[in-house]
């Protein structure tokens, strides 16, 4: 398992009709429906367990060894390897949830499995999450890498659509201890296909065993700091998601409930958003390259801000809809171009760590935005605090408009 087949020589073959992507993205997808089966089957088995705030708070204390420990994880990547990395966190992922699943099966032992289970999904995902964002420049040519992140997106949004109702069956039919076995067996399907995977090797670095993990580290924030481009993107990259989680998260559901648009109705939005995500992967997916992707990309993170805005103000769930299909567009193109850009702009040794300060704004910072728009909400109402959401997104594309090396930046031909 810790052989690393070599890669063949990098071809102008596009990343959809390459095998060796292909089983990448075969892993990813499963272990991708497998995580939302798992948190269909967490959320189940807390609910059963202990009282609403109690199953609340199992569900929220994954994202604190997450948030603490994601620096460290881009660290471990780089060192180690990406593909070790994604290997060793899947095989205990998959070991963890099968142990909880079969725990379930011969007795009721109460919250402290899930929270327990909970704590080390959010340490494994520390050193998962910046591995993933490494891997893809490991995998193919720096030309397919837009193509790549598509593909990452329609496979993201796969796992997003199949993943809830597969664990909401199972959960139906056979209770959270079949769901936790189901998903379980989806995150050790990815083991073996990423074990298949050709990876490119990156040059020996024979100063490695004399370095700390602590000094790899300040090397990594430093690289991040000084380059042109990384920067102003990460920062970009930021304010986007700071912007964007709390009014498409649980203030849609807000909204939902103040309009009398009811639970089927913030469905459909939730859906249009998910279309309009699914066509900006497909786009990159079949383009495999757009120009001006600097530009492009600061110029969507705009325009999606406007449509988070505007959403508060649209009369019927029609209109909300097709406002959502825009902002799933947009936020899906920008995404995704940035993805790209942090993947060709970064030194291949250094990706683990960028991925990871990337991934700790996203996944650590970005949600704790959540209560705070909730309780804004409560105090001045939807419209202000989607506008200031909105604002706070803008400056994204603001900032990134601004730095002519991010504006003029391009994805390799």
């Amino acid at each position: 398992m810790t052989a690393v087949p070599q890669a063949p020589v990098a071809t102008d073959r596009p990343a959809h009709r390459d095998g060796n992507v292909l089983r990448w993205l075969g892993a990813y997808a499963s272990s991708m429906i497998g995580d939302n089966v798992y948190y269909i089957a967490l959320s189940w088995a807390a609910v059963q367990a202990g009282t609403p705030s109690q199953a609340g708070l199992v569900m929220a204390v994954s994202a604190v060894p997450r948030a603490l420990l994601m620096l460290g994880g881009g660290v471990v990547a780089d060192r180690f390897g990406p593909r070790k990395v994604v290997i060793g966190s899947d095989a205990v992922r998959c070991v963890a949830v099968l142990a909880v699943a079969a725990l379930l099966f011969t007795a009721s032992p109460g919250l402290w499995p899930l929270a327990l289970l909970a704590i080390v999904f959010g340490a494994v995902d520390a050193v998962f999450m910046p591995a993933v964002g490494a891997l893809p420049a490991r995998v193919t040519s720096r030309g397919q890498l837009a193509r790549v992140q598509g593909m990452r997106g329609l496979a993201i949004r796969l796992a997003n659509v199949v993943g809830a109702p597969i664990g909401g069956l199972c959960v139906a039919l056979g209770g959270a201890a079949a769901a936790f076995g189901l998903a379980g067996m989806l995150i050790a399907v990815s083991v073996p296909l990423l074990v298949s995977v050709r990876m490119k090797d990156l040059p020996a670095d024979d100063e490695v065993a004399q370095r700390t993990p602590w000094r790899d580290l300040r090397d990594g924030l430093g690289y991040i700091r000084r380059h042109p481009v990384l920067a102003p993107l990460i920062v970009a990259i930021a304010l986007g998601d700071l912007g964007f989680v709390g009014p498409l998260n649980v203030g849609l559901t807000l909204l939902a409930d103040q309009r009398g648009w009811g639970a089927s109705g913030m469905g459909w939005v939730l859906a249009g958003f998910g279309a309009g995500a699914g066509a900006a992967g497909m786009l990159l997916t079949v383009r495999g390259r757009l120009p001006h992707a600097g530009r492009v990309s600061a110029l969507a993170i705009l325009a999606g801000a406007l449509a988070i805005g505007s959403l508060a103000y649209v009369p019927t769930v029609a209109a909300a809809v097709g406002v959502a299909l825009l902002i799933g567009l947009l936020a899906g193109l920008s995404g995704a171009l940035c993805g790209a850009l942090l993947q060709t702009q970064a030194d291949p040794a250094y990706l683990g760590r960028v991925s990871s300060v990337s991934g700790i704004v996203s996944l650590g910072l970005a949600p704790l935005s959540m209560p705070l728009t909730a309780a804004a909400i409560g105090w001045w109402g939807t419209g202000p605090v989607f506008v200031t959401s909105a604002v706070v997104c803008g400056l994204g594309g603001v900032l990134a408009l601004s730095v002519a090396p991010l504006r003029r930046a391009e994805l390799p031909k």
